[in-house]
């Protein structure tokens, strides 16, 4: 089902006029659409006659797409999110950020991104995407808004949000439904180590790190073996680290960049695919959760023979490999886990060649003033 007869979506032939044709009202009244727009985002949470129906916390990539769907609808729909801008989630990364998948994966509802895209999107360009877009869907976007509290009021059958706006304003919400939409690596983790505070170099969070320009000519430990560390070793090492150390704690799962784009499994997404990307979407979604491993099984046997010699070299140097729980490869372990693989843009072939240095199935046993163990 993809809509409602009688209540689809304003499009083609259902579309707004934008301009009311007819006789005018004398003496004015009229609004023109910036100034409906200017009243709107306004009003729209100020008052208890214009609360919003759906609250989304969280402005990525998630939010912006359920704002934008439920806005076709004519959903009042309000987004708040701590940054100040839509787009920063991806700004706020570190600087040799790209994503790593294809760009026909990641295309937004309503507005694909144009044939000239990059294959793989760098991070500010999709920041200012994700902020034009959200200009260009007219959404109700709240930046520097952060969430402090939330209740459902079963008596009044709304939920009652309380947030703060640009660190100032606590303005109380009603909406019917709350979505949280802060992302699947929203919050970091951060591990203790023993002595981490005796330290006397710099300790960041991978979500603090942004250039390896500052640590040039410096030893570098980076803890972890998914796709942050990945490409922060990468990083440090092509900014010019005296050295850089893996420590790889468990098993990873590594996935080569061309393979995965030329593997019959990923091909529906492909550009120039003759199934559009909605048509996709819903061929994969109506497969049941509890048996789409199998195929995935059968796609990632495949890829471990199409790239045997690659598995063995990262294995020769002792990098800890698995191709997931059961087998069935990133998909489930992005699903299941959102953690646990690396999509190879380079990195593997640094380790693979000991550009990067390799410590695998060890952990921090204890950081000194001058040194980890």
């Amino acid at each position: 089902m993809l809509e409602l007869k009688g209540h689809g979506e304003p499009a083609g032939p259902r579309r707004d006029l934008g301009a009311p044709h007819g006789g005018a009202v004398r003496g004015g009244g009229r609004k023109t659409w910036l100034e409906a727009r200017h009243e709107e985002l306004s009003r729209l949470g100020r008052t208890p006659s214009t609360q919003p129906y759906c609250l989304v916390i969280g402005g990525g990539q998630a939010g912006i797409s359920l704002g934008a769907w439920l806005r076709r609808l004519s959903v009042l729909t309000l987004i708040v999110d701590k940054n100040p801008r839509p787009g920063d989630s991806w700004r706020n990364r570190y600087r040799s950020l790209c994503l790593h998948d294809p760009v026909w994966c990641d295309h937004m509802p309503y507005i694909p991104f144009p044939d000239h895209w990059p294959l793989f999107t760098p991070k500010d360009k999709m920041g200012d995407w994700l902020e034009a877009y959200s200009l260009v869907m007219e959404l109700v976007y709240w930046g520097s808004t952060e969430c402090k509290s939330a209740r459902f009021d079963a008596a009044r059958d709304t939920w009652e949000v309380t947030v703060i706006k640009d660190g100032a304003d606590e303005i109380s919400l009603y909406p019917k439904h709350l979505v949280l939409a802060t992302g699947m690596s929203g919050m970091p983790n951060v591990p203790v180590f023993p002595g981490a505070q005796n330290f006397g170099g710099v300790q960041c969070h991978s979500s603090q790190y942004k250039d390896g320009r500052d640590w040039a000519g410096k030893l570098c430990v980076v803890v972890g073996s998914n796709t942050s560390a990945h490409d922060i070793c990468a990083d440090l090492w092509e900014s010019g680290a005296a050295q850089v150390t893996m420590v790889q704690r468990s098993s990873t799962h590594v996935l080569r960049s061309d393979t995965m784009m030329s593997s019959p499994g990923f091909l529906l997404y492909h550009e120039g695919s003759k199934i559009s990307t909605e048509d996709t979407d819903l061929i994969f979604a109506s497969v049941p959760y509890k048996i789409l491993h199998r195929s995935a099984i059968d796609i990632t046997k495949s890829i471990a023979e199409v790239d045997a010699k690659f598995y063995d070299d990262l294995e020769r140097v002792g990098f800890m490999h698995d191709f997931g729980d059961d087998g069935s490869g990133v998909l489930m372990l992005c699903l299941r886990r959102a953690s646990g693989y690396y999509i190879d843009v380079g990195a593997s072939e640094l380790l693979i060649k000991g550009e990067i240095d390799l410590k695998s199935g060890v952990s921090l046993k204890e950081m000194k003033e001058r040194s980890v163990c």
